[in-house]
């Protein structure tokens, strides 16, 4: 077996696909390193198996030892992987919101810090360390009451979401021996992000104080809402400082023209799906390391489940028919026709 992010010697590995000849036909197996950690980025136009691919991931790192995958759901697609009894589903995922520095307050709600509600908000947020302290250190404040009001209505906004909790998911939780899928496909972009500012918070840390044994793997779907957000820096840290502690990222999108350029530069596995619009072939382009001679968006993969993958581990370029999942998949769109018929029989 080729193993992709690994250059000789042994480890975990998970299960990833087989060589597709030029004919289509299957070839050598192909698995990818579990046993170090990595930054990948995962691309591909809605339809051609970008979310599949991350499932597959999913599957192979809960089977693997001493990892722990942490699956965030933004579509509502990944409950599947429970089917085995292999990962948990946290259907409504909640967070300490002490893991949210005083300046990402503002961001979250929406107000800038140097409005005199952000600045009232951020002062608040910098004294206490749970939604109700924060609201009891404002209404101590000594300033503009409109600023106030400003202030607590947007925080006001951010409780209704439902997602913060003192006693909310830990790095301990989250590295378990099973997967975890957060679901936040039924919260706002902004609660989303939290959640993940969050957890990639916590993982990080728990890793650098040593505090969890495991070496967590936090998969991303539809990373670009997230890298647009108060996560950002939490990804961007995984990105540039996780390799050292063992924390690994694994971003996937169908938009890989707005995710930052240290999400390409900085990944050391790129798993292309078929792509066509120009912009994202453009932003997959300039992720193209020295080693690879030609145009990553050359003989790009045309049908579901086909991959190019790049590796740095053995700067080769790779072309995968990624595997089928052992669990059901649930990202396929919904049938007209299905819905007909499935009226018809009632």
């Amino acid at each position: 077996m080729v193993v992709i992010g690994r250059d000789g010697g042994e480890g975990a590995t998970v299960e990833f696909g087989r060589y597709r000849a030029p004919d289509g036909s299957a070839g050598a197996a192909v698995g990818l390193d579990c046993e170090s950690p990595h930054a990948a980025l995962v691309v591909g136009k809605r339809g051609y198996g970008k979310s599949y691919t991350l499932g597959v991931l999913a599957e192979g790192l809960a089977a693997a030892a001493g990892v722990a995958p942490v699956v965030v759901d933004p579509m509502g697609v990944f409950g599947t992987l429970a089917a085995d009894g292999s990962a948990t589903v946290v259907a409504e995922p909640r967070v300490d919101p002490d893991a949210l520095p005083p300046t990402a307050w503002c961001e979250l709600v929406g107000l800038d810090p140097e409005s005199p509600g952000g600045a009232v908000l951020w002062r608040a947020a910098a004294a206490g360390t749970t939604v109700d302290e924060i609201r009891e250190r404002l209404a101590a404040l000594d300033c503009d009451r409109a600023a106030r009001r400003a202030a607590r209505n947007h925080l006001d906004l951010a409780a209704s979401w439902d997602v913060f909790d003192p006693d909310g998911l830990d790095a301990a939780a989250l590295a378990s021996g099973t997967a975890t899928v957060l679901d936040v496909s039924g919260r706002p972009t902004a609660a989303a992000n939290a959640v993940v500012r969050a957890a990639a918070t916590a993982l990080y840390r728990a890793r650098v104080q040593g505090t969890v044994d495991r070496l967590p793997w936090l998969l991303l779907d539809e990373a670009h809402a997230f890298f647009d957000g108060v996560a950002a820096p939490a990804l961007r840290t995984l990105l540039t400082r996780g390799r050292q502690p063992g924390v690994s990222l694994v971003a996937a999108t169908q938009r890989p023209s707005a995710l930052p350029a240290v999400a390409a530069s900085q990944a050391d596995i790129v798993v292309a799906h078929r792509l066509t619009d120009r912009r994202d072939r453009e932003a997959l382009e300039r992720a193209r390391p020295s080693y690879v001679d030609s145009a990553l968006t050359e003989r790009m993969p045309t049908g579901p489940g086909e991959v190019r993958v790049i590796d740095d581990a053995t700067e080769r370029r790779h072309a995968v028919q990624v595997r089928e999942r052992h669990t059901p998949h649930d990202g396929d769109s919904p049938n007209a026709s299905a819905v007909v018929a499935d009226r018809s029989l009632k």
